[in-house]
């Protein structure tokens, strides 16, 4: 099965030419073959003002946080913008206009809490646990070289966690779609956990790793056609399906997730369906503001970076980013709520690897930076989609993706490859926004190196102590690609030592956990916007990828 460890350890690829010859392919796909190349450089349109039921959610969840008095610390936002309404939404905004306030326009607890019962649903109703139809309580074959009782017992209990993570749209959000902020999707989903209660986009694709291990193909392919689905109407894949994430993504996997699932079934009419969306999906990452163009001795390179299409405070958070800008002057704030929310697109949210000062949000600088593993995602979305579209008999396609590919590790080299690092870094842009963008080599992420996994200790959660399980997969299966022994070694010896740590803090909690504190095995991690999460959909699908790769013996303890 492909990794994704390619992307950050081995770029190594044959050059490939493009031709104009063209060969017999599908009538399906006649449609899109000859599509001219993707719009690189086409101007993008930025997104509507929200609308009326994330509007009055995001109302809600303020009073709801004045109305509480806690420390913004202390307050989740989130689940006041997933709050199904019962009654229209121009009944209910009614409602909460009408309701009676103080002289500092705050509510009364029991005034507010009778209003929310009265016109609203659970937070999560909406969405209800579903049995997936390929789930055995111990699949044929499952882990075979896993040979150690304790470590193969844990791995069927998380195995088991499926059962709790996968949900369905209720019947309520197809027949009212204006009254909820959950997109419905057609196939049944696996979310993260915890307060997370809709499909994301890059948790999947560990997801869709760990259900394929556990012989839940179908389970696997209806997650990936569900991405499908989101991409096929808004043009991209959205952070998650919720309507309020429509204005960011997250960094774009789905390719991978059809090839792991092409991989498992062979199946001809999944890659049909999904070549034309996924080309429609790289023209977004390639186009308006995620492209951006660099000059470096006479050569013009396209390279890519994370930019929502939005300048707010993100619904989800709205009273969170409110208070991180407080103290920023109003004309500098759109760019901070950009920022702010392209770090969200990143996957990141929040590190000091996006930051000028680690330890002020307010310093966010996402969208002036080019980063090293997006364009290595791109790298191999475009491989991907060549792969595809030669299966499929699409030769010109093929071949135009391969020319893509081709120049933007040409890009890479020239602007991300430092030679002093014998590693790519991030790549910093100018303030002045002026361009074109010449290459300057001082802008290259020397300093702050959370892209080459060098650990930060800046307090945010996608920094150190906190170990994250998507990180380490890539990291291990990067290692193994390598094909040498130093590295296989290491690989090993890294995958081991996630594995104890997430079987230690399995029991001592019994719980999976969202991330891990590297520096004490045994415990979970801290830090971000909200309390820990548990669940956890891919971690969950980290271990049993892992365990599934490099097995584990009956004489090695995990527990010791």
């Amino acid at each position: 099965m492909e990794s994704l460890g390619l992307n950050f350890v081995s770029l190594v690829r044959p050059d490939v030419v493009p031709t104009s010859d063209s060969s017999p392919m599908p009538t399906s796909l006649a449609s899109f073959a000859c599509l001219p190349p993707p719009l690189l450089g086409a101007e993008a349109e930025p997104e509507a003002e929200p609308g009326g039921l994330i509007s009055l959610l995001q109302k809600i969840q303020s009073a709801a946080f004045q109305t509480s008095g806690v420390n913004p610390d202390a307050f989740d936002p989130k689940p006041f913008v997933d709050l199904p309404l019962r009654f229209g939404l121009r009944e209910t905004e009614a409602a909460f206009d009408a309701l009676h306030r103080s002289f500092d326009g705050t509510i009364s607890v029991d005034t507010f809490l009778a209003f929310l019962e009265q016109f609203f649903e659970e937070a999560g109703s909406d969405i209800q646990v579903s049995l997936p139809v390929d789930y055995q309580a111990e699949p044929l074959g499952f882990l075979k070289n896993v040979h150690n009782l304790d470590v193969r017992n844990w791995a069927l209990q998380v195995h088991s966690k499926w059962l709790e993570l996968t949900r369905l749209t209720v019947q309520a959000v197809r027949d009212h779609p204006d009254r909820h902020t959950l997109l419905p999707l057609p196939h049944p989903v696996v979310v993260p956990g915890s307060r997370f209660r809709e499909v994301y986009y890059w948790d999947s694709y560990w997801v869709i790793r760990g259900l394929l291990v556990s012989n839940m193909v179908d389970t696997a392919k209806g997650v990936v056609l569900n991405l499908l689905s989101l991409a096929e109407t808004l043009g991209f894949v959205p952070n998650g399906a919720r309507s309020y994430y429509s204005n960011r993504s997250q960094p774009p996997l789905l390719s991978q997730m059809v090839q792991c699932v092409y991989a498992a079934t062979k199946d001809i009419l999944l890659l049909e369906q999904a070549l034309p969306i996924l080309i429609r999906e790289y023209s977004r990452w390639t186009s308006g503001p995620h492209m951006v163009k660099i000059s470096k001795g006479g050569r013009t390179h396209q390279l890519s970076r994370y930019y929502a299409f939005w300048n707010k405070p993100r619904p989800e958070s709205f009273t969170i980013d409110i208070e991180v800008a407080a103290n920023v002057p109003e004309d500098l704030r759109p760019q901070l709520y950009l920022d702010i929310a392209s770090a969200a697109e990143s996957g990141w949210d929040f590190s000091s690897r996006w930051m000028e000062d680690p330890e002020r949000l307010q310093t966010l600088r996402t969208t002036l930076i080019i980063p090293a593993d997006l364009n290595a995602f791109l790298y191999q979305m475009e491989g991907n989609i060549s792969t595809f579209a030669s299966i499929l008999g699409a030769k010109y396609v093929g071949d135009q993706f391969a020319a893509f590919q081709a120049a933007r590790k040409t890009a890479m080299d020239a602007i991300l490859w430092s030679d002093a690092k014998s590693q790519w870094l991030d790549y910093w842009l100018p303030k002045d926004g002026l361009v074109p963008y010449v290459f300057d080599p001082s802008a290259q992420n020397e300093q702050n190196l959370a892209s080459n996994y060098v650990a930060l200790w800046a307090g945010q959660q996608w920094d150190a102590p906190n170990g994250w399980a998507p990180l380490q997969h890539m990291v291990i299966e990067g290692l193994a690609l390598l094909g040498e022994s130093a590295g296989t070694e290491l690989s090993v010896d890294i995958a081991r030592r996630w594995l104890t740590t997430n079987f230690r803090t399995y029991k001592h909690t019994g719980q999976m956990h969202e991330k891990y504190d590297v520096t004490n095995c045994g415990s979970y991690g801290g830090g971000g916007e909200y309390e820990p999460q548990t669940g956890f959909g891919w971690s969950n699908g980290v271990v049993l990828s892992l365990l599934d790769q490099i097995g584990w013996p009956a004489d090695l303890e995990m527990s010791k």
